[in-house]
């Protein structure tokens, strides 16, 4: 009889606890951030892997990232509800990537509109595989109402969101940076700003096929003319005003690199032998991801002649 009580407590008890386990860190009094796992999707992080904040303006509550599945994004709005009994009013998507915009489909089913960079309509498009990972590590109950949802409404260069408190600014720095579609989250009266995929800590930055060196420089450039106290990056847990100069600096030091090769004449597979990057060796996945940048780099320059 105790056993069979055991297992009814056991199941019971499995059917209401969260999935994420989320744990909020402070940033300022209206700012609580969410840090994902430095790894890449895996059954142990089930897809938390960027970073997700949410903002407090007063009358409402706003999220940025919406989040790998339907189901993270449902505990964290119960979990927000309980800190602060207010509605939440918009979810800012920073890119088109699933760790960050497939738990949109529970804000659209809530009717809470999704927000996100103009160019998110092709990148999702082009990117159906993207979609694929998730899934395979998580389970059915995990993924379940997990989908691709449309955006609600497309932002350019800039767009403002006011508030009873405090407004927040959804800011394109340039026209591309790891993903065409990064866009930027600047709380100017909390001296804050959410980046995406514009800065990276704690794990190795990639650089992906839709990634642009000279703009992604560009980003970063003007975000370093910004001043801003807190910078929080969409990979890692620094946020103080100096946590994207890696970043900038990796960047620089890439393409001056593989710039230079390239007009050498090495050869795509030996090139990595003249990257001076061993100072980024501490990154989380930076001899699996680091000769791969200097290949997808090689390749943008072979096909821009």
């Amino acid at each position: 009889m105790k056993k069979v009580l055991y297992i009814v407590l056991f199941l019971a008890f499995n059917l209401y606890a969260d999935v994420y386990n989320l744990k909020a860190v402070k940033i300022s009094q209206n700012i609580d951030c969410y840090i994902g796992d430095f790894n890449p999707p895996t059954k142990e992080n089930k897809g938390f892997v960027s970073n997700v904040c949410s903002v407090d303006l007063g009358d409402s509550i706003v999220i940025i990232e919406a989040g790998p599945t339907y189901i993270f994004a449902k505990e964290l709005t119960a979990l927000i509800k309980k800190k602060y009994d207010k509605k939440i009013s918009y979810v800012i998507v920073t890119n088109f990537h699933d760790d960050r915009y497939t738990g949109a489909s529970y804000y659209k089913e809530k009717n809470i509109p999704i927000i996100a960079h103009k160019t998110i309509v092709k990148e999702l498009k082009e990117n159906p595989n993207k979609f694929n990972r998730i899934p395979r590590i998580t389970t059915k109950d995990e993924y379940a109402n997990s989908k691709i949802v449309e955006t609600d409404i497309f932002t350019d260069d800039k767009y403002v969101i006011k508030g009873k408190n405090l407004n927040i600014e959804i800011l394109k720095l340039s026209k591309a940076s790891n993903s065409v579609s990064d866009i930027a989250v600047y709380i100017p009266s909390e001296n804050f700003i959410f980046t995406g995929n514009i800065v990276f800590n704690g794990r190795m930055i990639k650089y992906a096929k839709y990634s642009n060196i000279d703009e992604w420089t560009k980003a970063l450039e003007k975000l370093e003319k910004m001043n801003i106290k807190y910078v929080m990056g969409g990979h890692g847990k620094e946020f103080d005003k100096n946590s994207y100069r890696a970043t900038l600096e990796y960047l620089r030091i890439l393409k001056k690199s593989v710039s230079k090769a390239y007009e050498d004449d090495v050869d795509r597979e030996d090139i990595y032998k003249y990257v001076e990057d061993k100072k980024f060796s501490y990154y989380e996945h930076y001899k699996v991801i680091a000769p791969l940048n200097v290949k997808t780099l090689y390749d943008q320059l072979e096909w821009a002649e």
